[in-house]
């Protein structure tokens, strides 16, 4: 199965741009009812959501908070949208398994953005509506009263990644770079966040697409190193080769697999 690498947040109050997002050549289209959207536009940007669907457009809806006045609007609306995924923000499990009754069904990207989200992210990993899990950054940092978003943030970042592995689910989906059409930046950040099990990016602007594309692709020489340890897998007949002077064993040899799903997913 192929796992978007990038995510794009489109403002739900711009219909004008839904179609310009799902062009863009982001993976997955957010299209958000919560941050991008001020309170006096929220039933606009619903409406306008609405008849994207109904028009036979696609991708994630972000909805406002349990916390908020605006949710249980949102939910209503996303009955009748039944093949929107939904992005639930500060998500904790009690609010996430209350959305999975109201939407039965339907799959959640958890929204990890709070200090009680982290502790309960494994809890989380395990709901059966929850399909991914995502890192809000910017709103962590705010509510663990951490001022930076980058690198200093890298523990709660691993511990979403033990999380959706134990939870069985597709590697998480790191924050925004706020940087946004430095290239330079976001490849450093989407490197650094791919070496720790991460496999997608959450975008703000079009020109980052492309960036968080490749940075999750695996390379020419990834590709090649996994083509010749299944060729050479296959040429022993065993479980266990070298390769370079190398001994490749199970966990090697399940990785180069994995590349080699991921190329040719990401070819079609």
């Amino acid at each position: 199965m192929k796992h978007p690498r990038s995510y794009l947040f489109v403002p739900g109050q711009r219909p004008d741009r839904f179609a310009k997002a799902a062009a863009s050549g982001a993976d997955a289209v957010i299209l958000d009812l919560e941050d991008a959207v001020g309170p006096d536009a929220k039933d606009d940007a619903r409406g306008h959501v609405r008849d994207w669907f109904a028009q036979g457009g696609g991708g994630l809806v972000r909805i406002n908070g349990s916390d908020t006045p605006w949710h249980e609007d949102d939910l209503a609306a996303l009955a009748d949208m039944p093949e929107a995924t939904v992005m639930v923000p500060k998500a904790e499990p009690e609010a996430l398994g209350r959305i999975a009754t109201r939407l039965p069904g339907r799959p959640l990207v958890a929204l990890v953005e709070t200090v009680a989200g982290l502790a309960a992210v494994r809890e989380t990993a395990r709901l059966g509506a929850v399909v991914r899990i995502a890192f809000g950054n910017l709103d962590f940092g705010a509510d663990a009263r951490i001022p930076e978003s980058g690198s200093v943030l890298d523990p709660a970042r691993f511990e979403i990644v033990m999380a959706s592995r134990l939870g069985d689910l597709a590697p998480p989906v790191d924050g925004v770079t706020t940087n946004l059409k430095d290239i330079t930046a976001i490849d450093a950040d989407v490197a650094r966040v791919r070496g720790m099990g991460f496999g997608a990016k959450l975008c703000i602007h079009p020109a980052q697409v492309a960036a968080v594309n490749d940075g999750f692709s695996p390379t020419p020489a990834e590709i090649d190193w996994a083509q010749r340890i299944l060729a050479a897998l296959q040429a022993a007949a065993g479980s266990v080769v070298q390769v370079d002077g190398k001994m490749v064993d199970r966990p090697l040899i399940d990785r180069a697999r994995q590349i080699l799903l991921d190329a040719g997913a990401q070819a079609h």
